[in-house]
């Protein structure tokens, strides 16, 4: 029912926006001159659109919040209060499910009870009555209302394009507030089951710690050990190969896309590297567990080393694979904009291209650059399935790239999976680990950022 609602609002809603042009175009007269108009035609089809669908939709939002709940009363009302009297929630919940299956005509399998039979017939008859022909008459109504108010309103003189970009601004101030709002709620969160963290392990503890060994316990106790630093050296080290694969090679892909490629290869290669972006980090923890690992394994014994193939190097070069279009598409972007004239500048002054791009073109772009690096390390460091699969998930601290390790993200992973109680500190943990990892990760964008937008200013 809702869909079809939907649909015929939408429907709605175009015939508006014909009706409010056509008037619009009706008051500007002959040869349609829009100059008599305050605005232009389309806002006042626009503006009429508007007041046909906001308040319809509004309408039907809030209508189908309050449904469930009146539906529940109704049900709720039928039930004998002595048997009500004794149920829990949990009985309610099942009683109200037991009555939308009866109403619904699958039934149930063992004999309803009276009560229920009176319930699910009324629900039947309100579910038809509120949740179909009242609905629709409703907002029918408030639709075509809002579209005759607002076209009773349309004059030359009349401020069309102010009131319709007025809804845009509180439209975009309401996306952006969610935005927000979504944040602080994550934050909130993780911060608050934290709090229940630290009640049971000493934050000196966890922060300074050298040891990871978390003991699973029923009493709800922290046994074992909690210590950071061994998962925090984890993430920095897999995170630093990242970088040292990603950062040179996405550099001089960049500098030589934007400034020796010609168009036509830039067109399609630039593209193509931008691929990798969008494959699947699952894809590259498999990759890198069966092929890379291996690999790895088997060119470490023929110059006698002893690589590990699920180790730091390997979930580390892999990452590095991955983020490589970050690094390159943001370096890109920033060296094309670079002034034109800087480079003339260089070039008139008798040095060669190579020479400018080292000498003026690279440092000119160097706070911008400096900016994609940082992004692509945050990225790096939140990464959670290549590091599952390929990083061993040895929570030891030491400093040997070529043994397994274990990050924050995959420490995050361990702790949730399973039959686990949320309420002990074994899984509490995670939410500590979470809001750490979510620090760094925030300190390294607000730091890429303020450098960007430094730059910006600077250069535009």
């Amino acid at each position: 029912m809702n869909l079809l609602l939907i649909g015929v609002l939408l429907a709605l809603i175009a015939i508006a926006y014909q009706i409010g042009l056509s008037k619009s175009r009706s008051l500007a007269g002959k040869g349609n001159n829009s100059a008599l108009l305050h605005s232009r035609p389309g806002y006042y089809g626009a503006l009429v659109a508007l007041w046909c669908g906001i308040p319809a939709f509004l309408i039907l939002i809030v209508w189908n919040i309050a449904e469930p709940h009146f539906l529940k009363q109704i049900v709720l009302n039928q039930v004998p209060a002595s048997i009500y009297a004794g149920m829990d929630q949990a009985s309610v919940e099942v009683l109200l499910n037991r009555v939308k299956a009866i109403a619904s005509g699958f039934g149930v399998t063992d004999q309803p009870a009276v009560y229920e039979l009176a319930a699910a017939q009324q629900l039947a008859k309100f579910q038809t009555i509120i949740g179909s022909y009242a609905k629709l008459a409703v907002v029918l109504c408030a639709a075509i209302a809002g579209l005759l108010f607002a076209k009773k309103r349309i004059g030359q003189s009349y401020r069309a394009r102010n009131k319709v970009e007025r809804v845009i601004n509180i439209t975009l101030a309401l996306c952006s507030g969610v935005a927000i709002l979504t944040t602080l709620g994550i934050v909130m969160s993780m911060f608050s089951e934290a709090l229940r963290f630290f009640s049971f392990v000493s934050p000196f503890d966890f922060f300074f710690g050298t040891e990871w060994n978390p003991g699973f316990s029923t009493s709800g106790n922290a046994e074992g050990s909690y210590g950071l630093l061994p998962l925090l050296w984890g993430t920095l080290m897999v995170s630093g190969i990242a970088l040292l694969v990603s950062v040179p090679l996405g550099l001089m892909i960049a500098i030589y896309l934007s400034e020796y490629a010609s168009s036509t290869l830039r067109s399609w290669a630039k593209p193509t590297i931008e691929i990798l972006a969008g494959i699947p980090t699952i894809v590259y923890g498999v990759f890198a567990l069966m092929v890379i690992g291996p690999f790895f394994k088997e060119a470490g014994e023929m110059i006698g080393l002893n690589i590990t193939a699920t180790s730091a190097l390997t979930a580390g070069f892999v990452m590095g694979i991955m983020i490589i279009p970050f690094v390159s598409s943001l370096s890109d972007d920033i060296i094309t904009q670079v002034p034109r004239a800087l480079r003339d500048g260089s070039l008139g002054l008798g040095a060669t291209k190579s020479e400018t791009i080292r000498q003026v073109v690279l440092p000119a772009a160097l706070p911008g650059i400096i900016g994609a690096f940082l992004l692509a390390a945050s990225r790096a460091i939140g990464e959670t399935m290549i590091v599952v699969l390929a990083a061993g998930n040895s929570p030891l601290l030491h400093i040997n790239p070529l043994e397994a390790v274990s990050t924050v993200t995959v420490t995050i992973v361990n702790q949730l999976t399973g039959d686990t109680d949320f309420a002990s500190p074994q899984a509490l943990v995670a939410f500590a680990l979470g809001l750490t990892l979510f620090v760094i990760t925030l300190g390294l964008n607000i730091i890429a950022l303020y450098i960007v937008r430094k730059y910006r200013e600077q250069y535009e």
